[in-house]
């Protein structure tokens, strides 16, 4: 992984936080640039480095029986890798895997628990940012449990486009079957559908969204959901200039489009 630096961070959370604590922040953070498919870390690891995607995103994948593995949550610049330190933990829960490639800010394990002691408003924004998380993991599980393949798909798409900022990318199905955990015939039954009715185009690994709002109307309530939850949780005490606009949603304005 190269290293760079920039002016701004583009990530959420830490753009949430007061300037000069997100100065002390930034003076000991690497901007890295993540490669798409390679694991940050394992389920079980010891956390060495927590990342704050700018660009890029990551999932996070639970393992069964150490076969099955299915994507419980995904990670891009709302957000952060590592929320285990958070709680007190020094082990990953989950596997995590980057999805999608870019840039991302990085800081290490004693360095990033000397900034949760030191810097006031850092500790209380990521216990939000946790609570919100963990509510987030919930849907994901129950979504999986009850809604349906086409639907699951489609909120997976709407979620990947807020990350990549982009209308266009890369995923074949045998990683989207991976993702969702479920056979790759029921990604192709489901890309298929959701193309027949001009929502996407998908071609040998490509998928581009034709139109967002009607795509966010096939998706399942979970993505709606997933909007809600951040919107209020990070802004429940957040009353600074400004700070609505930072943390309002993942990537932009809810839509409420439902046709």
């Amino acid at each position: 992984m190269s290293t760079r630096r920039c002016a701004t961070s583009s990530n959420r959370l830490l753009d949430a936080l007061p300037a000069k604590e997100r100065d002390r922040f930034f003076a000991d953070c690497t901007l890295v640039d993540l490669v798409a498919g390679s694991v940050l870390y394992e389920q079980g690891d010891r956390i060495r480095y927590v990342y704050f995607p700018t660009e890029s995103s990551i999932s996070m994948l639970a393992t069964v029986d150490d076969h099955s593995t299915l994507e419980v949550g995904m990670v891009g610049r709302e957000g952060m890798c590592g929320h285990a330190l958070i709680l007190g933990g020094d082990f990953a829960s989950l596997r995590a895997l980057t999805q999608g490639a870019g840039a991302a800010w990085r800081t290490d394990t004693t360095t990033f628990r000397r900034h949760l002691e030191n810097l006031p408003a850092l500790q209380p924004l990521l216990d939000r940012y946790v609570s919100i998380l963990l509510r987030q993991l919930a849907q994901t599980a129950a979504c999986t449990r009850f809604h349906v393949v086409e639907k699951r798909l489609a909120r997976w798409l709407l979620m990947t486009q807020d990350r990549a900022q982009a209308d266009s990318f890369d995923v074949t199905q045998e990683f989207l079957a991976f993702m969702l955990g479920v056979r790759r015939v029921g990604i192709t039954t489901a890309a298929s559908s959701l193309q027949s009715r001009k929502l996407i185009h998908y071609r040998r690994g490509s998928i581009t969204i034709l139109n967002r709002d009607r795509l966010e109307a096939a998706a399942c309530t979970c993505y709606r959901f997933d909007l809600e939850v951040y919107r209020h949780g990070m802004t429940a005490r957040a009353r600074g200039p400004g700070s609505f606009r930072h943390q309002r949603a993942l990537a932009g304005p809810i839509r409420t489009t439902d046709a």
